[in-house]
């Protein structure tokens, strides 16, 4: 647990990704029990030329947080027919965004990939 709170209070996190850029590993995408929280890593930000994971999540020192999984990750996830497939084979329940994303994330189109973090 964390203590990164306003109020001071520590923060759960239950599962973690690992978040690249062009196989760069940039931040961490979190599901906390107020929602997710998307983080930078210093070493990041300070890199000369640090690419934002998306033009709506530039990078910044300050986490991103939403009590819904950011719609930039969201959209990383297949849809339609994959999406099927994806349920039936791994059987992770649709609704479950981020067990989709630490799942099928890996190696998906665009310069961004998830992995999960095992620490």
């Amino acid at each position: 647990m964390k203590p990164d709170r306003s109020d001071g209070r520590p923060m759960m996190t239950f599962r973690k990704g690992n978040v690249f850029v062009k196989y760069e590993h940039c931040g961490i995408i979190e599901e906390t029990e107020d929602g997710y929280r998307f983080t930078y890593y210093e070493t990041y930000i300070a890199a000369p030329g640090a690419r934002p994971v998306s033009v709506t999540m530039p990078v910044q020192q300050q986490p991103y947080t939403s009590p819904t999984l950011f719609p930039f990750f969201d959209g990383l996830i297949p849809e339609g027919w994959i999406l099927d497939v994806v349920v039936k084979n791994w059987k992770i329940d649709p609704r479950d965004r981020m067990g989709l994303l630490l799942t099928v994330c890996r190696d998906c189109i665009g310069s961004v990939s998830i992995e999960v973090c095992d620490e």
